[in-house]
């Protein structure tokens, strides 16, 4: 079996997290429309810019996903491991993640994110000054 390269399987699973987090932030905005804020605009302005952000940067690695032939494919879940199958001209690799340690990487997405935001936010208040 011809496994993939480090670089490729960063670009897999950055694009596999990033996904992950994708969902995440869309669930919080429905938590957040649905919750009892009593101002919830400036949360659900950052968790779009979040989004937008995530969005973004998906759409690159999923092109230089195309570029490579490269693919995810989500074999299994159970109580403590996911399974998934990366693929990549002609090269596969199966990997198992322990579900705690993909809660915890995809923290760490939406943390970058949440800082790349908030950085954003600050730049288009010094334009607006």
């Amino acid at each position: 079996m011809r496994y993939l390269h480090d670089d490729e399987l960063q670009i897999a699973t950055r694009f596999l997290f990033l996904s992950m987090a994708i969902v995440v932030l869309n669930q919080d905005m429905n938590h957040i429309k649905d919750g009892k804020f009593k101002i919830n605009e400036p949360y659900l302005d950052l968790i779009e810019r979040m989004t937008l952000l995530a969005r973004k940067e998906r759409r690159k690695l999923r092109k230089i996903m195309q570029d490579k032939k490269m693919q995810i494919i989500h074999l299994n879940k159970n109580d403590s491991f996911s399974s998934f199958l990366f693929l990549c001209q002609g090269r596969e690799e199966k990997r198992n993640y322990f579900n705690p340690a993909i809660r915890k990487k995809v923290e760490e997405v939406i943390r970058s994110l949440m800082g790349k935001a908030l950085l954003s936010f600050q730049d288009s208040a010094v334009v607006n000054n």
